[in-house]
């Protein structure tokens, strides 16, 4: 009997024991689970202070759009500010072109108006030689001397028309040409090797420079 009781003793206490580790257990899991909630909800907290007021966190996608939207506004007022000073060139350019027009007109004119001045300047002295022969000639008995004269005069008009590009045309016996002579008639040739050329010259041409000025008209022989 004794020995029963004992054993009735130990298994009690045993179930105690076991009751109690059970009970910690379950206080340990209800502790836990408590903590896993007060965390779950400070998490929940903190995303919500994250998040923007009235709405969730923007996505990339928005986010990439935004920055898409910005950069081709900086792209349209780069382009403006282009086309501005683009404008201001332009306007610049045709305000400089519209006054060289104007000041290379107004010296055009006045170049025409004084470009025979140098000319007329030049040929002056020889029209005094001409006034002083004339009145020698009055006087002079020497024809000859009369003739020296003019030729002197003629020869001093010829070498400044020769200084200014002005040169005779050369036609007597030349083969005709249409490019610096002008025919005027055709007369049997004196010679049989003078047909087809000049024979006689009414007129005489002249170039300035390489430009035929006046034509030289001629009777060609035939």
């Amino acid at each position: 009997m004794g020995n029963d009781k004992s054993d009735t003793n130990i298994s009690d206490k045993e179930n105690l024991e076991e009751n109690e580790n059970m009970t910690n257990q379950e206080s340990s899991e209800t502790e836990k689970g408590t903590e896993e909630t007060v965390e779950m909800n400070d998490t929940a907290e903190k995303e919500e202070d994250a998040s923007p007021e009235g709405g969730d966190a923007p996505s990339e996608t928005d986010v990439d759009q935004q920055e898409e939207e910005v950069t081709r506004e900086d792209e349209l007022n780069r382009l403006l500010r282009e086309l501005a000073e683009s404008k201001d060139k332009y306007i610049r350019l045709s305000a400089e072109f519209d006054n060289y027009r104007r000041r290379t007109l107004k010296e055009k004119m006045d170049l025409t108006k004084t470009a025979g001045e140098d000319l007329m300047l030049r040929i002056l002295p020889v029209v005094d030689d001409f006034e002083r022969a004339m009145g020698s000639m009055k006087e002079a008995k020497d024809c000859g001397a009369i003739f020296d004269g003019i030729t002197l005069i003629y020869n001093k008009f010829k070498e400044f028309l020769s200084q200014h590009g002005v040169k005779e045309i050369e036609a007597l016996h030349q083969e005709f040409d249409t490019d610096l002579h002008e025919a005027l008639t055709k007369i049997p040739a004196p010679k049989k090797k003078l047909k087809g050329k000049v024979v006689d010259v009414v007129e005489k041409g002249y170039r300035l420079n390489d430009k035929v000025i006046r034509f030289s008209k001629v009777v060609i022989g035939e």
